[in-house]
């Protein structure tokens, strides 16, 4: 993970371009520009790359965003700033401590009836992004069935660091309660605790009314099918068993294995993508996303390869030619910011409704050449052409998600075996098994990768 880093050089007219290494471009122009005094238009932001996000490069990205602007600004000179890893340790703030009180009741056979939870969340001297914390907490917490749920969220402002958005905030420390409570039912009654768990997943009745903007039809709620498939598997249950044994011939470590649910629950945002097809037939692309290492623009280059296909007689090696530019926040407006798990498929459908305006207006073009030589028209040969004909080449595009369908739910389960020295306190995770419904994959060796490292990214948080 690099450490926060800016660079500011001041340009005529009063403007000035700044690289960042932010997720946030156009957040970072209006506040760099609200600090000097200036009309947005003046202030360019331009993010090449993050290296290494999280949500670290939130509103973090700000703080050396401003003061290299400033210092450029008022000494007409260009200004580099990079902090060193202490410096920006203390300044990241990291994941949101919570301190969670419940009332929970239940019936004899393990039947959640009602829960009542007071949370008190540690947001540090700042806000930040913090106003997004209970919302997550609450949309993670509620992947039981509860029966009655009541919540009461406090943030808190205290004299330590601001805390900040890290990989699914609030998501972590919300599946963390619940699984804490799923637990302590568990053992009041000296029932299995996946048992407990099964019992109280969500049917689909209960599921729309816990979840009523997202929880979609019958057919996607996989979650049941999930857990069953890993907790009441053979493999797991002889596994259970030799936890056992184990335990019962060690008397200084110990093992446990766990078979826990999961929902997330994503929001799509409106988005930005524009396709500019250049007189050598090489294509750059813009969109309102940042690449922080989620596979981004692999997948913009790889749709626009397939949305423009249709013209060309060797797609194959159409996605040689395809470049996605840096986001630039002069170039391409309303942006937003990077993040939320939804950025990739949102600005890949940006980018296949320009290419989807390209198609016709090269499709006539390309028809015609087709019926002249009867042969399939080069791609060099076809962008030629329109070149000549003086057709527009570059095409603008605004997705908006569809009112009814602006939220949904991942689904996943993970079966956790787990040893600890007790004696030390040391831990070490045995094996991780996750199965995890991720609809249709855009590019599965990319969601491959970012599927495995989040159970590392966030088991860091227990260990």
């Amino acid at each position: 993970m690099e450490t926060q880093t800016a660079l500011a050089i001041p340009d005529e007219d009063n403007c000035i371009t700044v690289y960042v290494s932010t997720q946030l471009p156009e957040i970072t122009q209006n506040v760099v520009a609200d600090l000097l005094g200036i009309p947005y238009h003046n202030v360019r932001i331009i993010s090449r790359r993050v290296g290494g996000g999280f949500g670290g490069k939130g509103m973090k990205g700000t703080h050396a965003a401003c003061a290299c602007a400033l210092a450029a600004f008022k000494l007409r000179r260009p200004v580099r700033m990079y902090l060193d890893r202490k410096t920006d340790m203390i300044m990241a703030g990291g994941r949101h401590p919570m301190k969670a009180k419940y009332s929970v009741g239940f019936k004899s056979d393990g039947t959640l009836t009602a829960l009542h939870v007071d949370l008190g969340i540690n947001a540090g001297i700042a806000p930040d992004l913090s106003p997004l914390i209970p919302a997550y907490t609450i949309a993670s917490l509620k992947k039981y069935n509860w029966g009655a749920l009541a919540f009461d969220i406090k943030l808190c402002k205290t004299n330590m660091s601001s805390k900040s958005v890290v990989r699914a905030p609030g998501d972590v420390q919300g599946s963390f309660i619940a699984e804490a409570i799923i637990e302590h039912v568990a053992s009041v009654l000296g029932s299995d605790t996946n048992v407990v768990r099964r019992k109280n997943l969500h049917s689909i009745e209960s599921l729309t009314k816990f979840y009523s903007d997202s929880a979609g039809d019958a057919p996607t709620y996989s979650l049941v099918d999930i857990f069953d498939k890993l907790a009441s598997s053979p493999e797991y249950q002889s596994r259970a068993e030799a936890v056992e044994r184990f335990n019962g011939g060690s008397r200084w470590k110990k093992r446990g294995i766990s078979c826990v649910p999961i929902t997330y629950e994503v929001t799509l945002r409106p988005t930005p993508g524009k396709v500019s097809i250049l007189n050598d037939g090489s294509i750059a692309v813009e969109v309102g996303g940042v690449e922080i290492g989620q596979g981004l623009y692999t997948k913009v280059k790889q749709m626009t390869a397939f949305g423009l296909g249709e013209l060309c007689p060797d797609a194959d090696k159409l996605l040689d030619k395809v470049r996605v530019i840096q986001a630039d926040s002069l170039s391409i407006i309303q942006g937003g910011f990077t993040g939320g798990s939804t950025t990739s498929e949102s600005s890949c459908e940006a980018v296949r409704q320009a290419c989807t305006v390209l198609v016709k207006r090269l499709k006539p073009i390309k028809e015609g050449l087709e019926a002249k030589s009867g042969a399939p028209v080069p791609w060099s040969t076809l962008i030629a052409q329109a070149n000549m004909a003086s057709v527009n080449l570059s095409a603008h595009a605004f997705w908006t998600p569809d009112p009814a369908f602006v939220k949904y739910i991942n689904y996943g389960a993970a079966v956790s075996e787990v040893e600890i020295d007790v004696l030390t306190g040391g831990t070490t995770i045995l094996r991780s098994d996750l199965v995890y419904d991720c609809g249709q994959s855009l590019n599965p060796a990319v969601d491959l990768g970012q599927v495995r490292s989040q159970p590392i990214s966030t088991s860091t948080c227990y260990c």
